[in-house]
């Protein structure tokens, strides 16, 4: 858990995602294209460059979020993975982040899933997200306190739509229990279906 010495959540969230992420190249992003900033004002995208975490993953944290949607100063931010360098994860930050920010029956959590619509890599068979825990990064990432605000971040994972399916019949665990069985290669978009 990483407690913030400062009231601005945006700025509260930049360190704790650069003291997360120490040793990696960090670099921040904007999604200009469509209707998000009406809803999300202050949304960026800080792009995570694989390094000593472990991972060779791409990471992405959305900044915003919380400002746009926070109940009694708790709110959400979210992060996704691939396995290079690409734009299309911030657009999928952005409309997830756009989602969540509308109407109070758009409000995502845990275990929550949101239909992309279209694969979210090219050629992909996941066209689902699932909001999970980012187990990846481990709880350190998850919790970002400052004085007065707490975010919570969130993955948001690539799935397919029989995956969702699945979580619909028999629950988040028993989802998350097929994946760690699998050894769930999250940030491969050619990986198939656990289901």
């Amino acid at each position: 858990m990483s407690r913030q010495h400062t009231t601005d959540p945006a700025e509260a969230v930049d360190e704790h995602v650069h003291e997360f992420f120490a040793g990696h190249d960090v670099e921040t992003l904007t999604w200009d294209s469509g209707p998000l900033y009406q809803r999300v004002p202050g949304f960026r995208v800080h792009a995570v460059a694989p390094g000593p975490r472990g991972s060779n993953a791409w990471t992405y944290v959305t900044t915003g979020c919380w400002q746009a949607r926070h109940r009694d100063g708790h709110g959400l931010e979210f992060v996704l993975a691939t396995r290079g360098f690409t734009m299309r994860a911030v657009e999928l930050l952005a409309r997830n982040a756009y989602f969540h920010a509308g109407p109070q029956d758009q409000r995502l959590d845990l275990g929550h899933t949101v239909d992309l619509g279209e694969p979210w890599l090219p050629g992909s068979a996941c066209d689902h997200g699932l909001i999970s825990l980012p187990y990846p990064w481990g709880p350190d990432l998850e919790s970002c306190d400052w004085d007065g605000g707490h975010a919570r971040l969130l993955w948001l994972l690539p799935i397919t739509r029989t995956e969702r399916n699945y979580k619909v019949e028999h629950g988040l665990q028993a989802l998350e229990d097929r994946f760690q069985a699998a050894r769930l290669d999250f940030a491969d978009p050619d990986r198939p279906s656990v289901v």
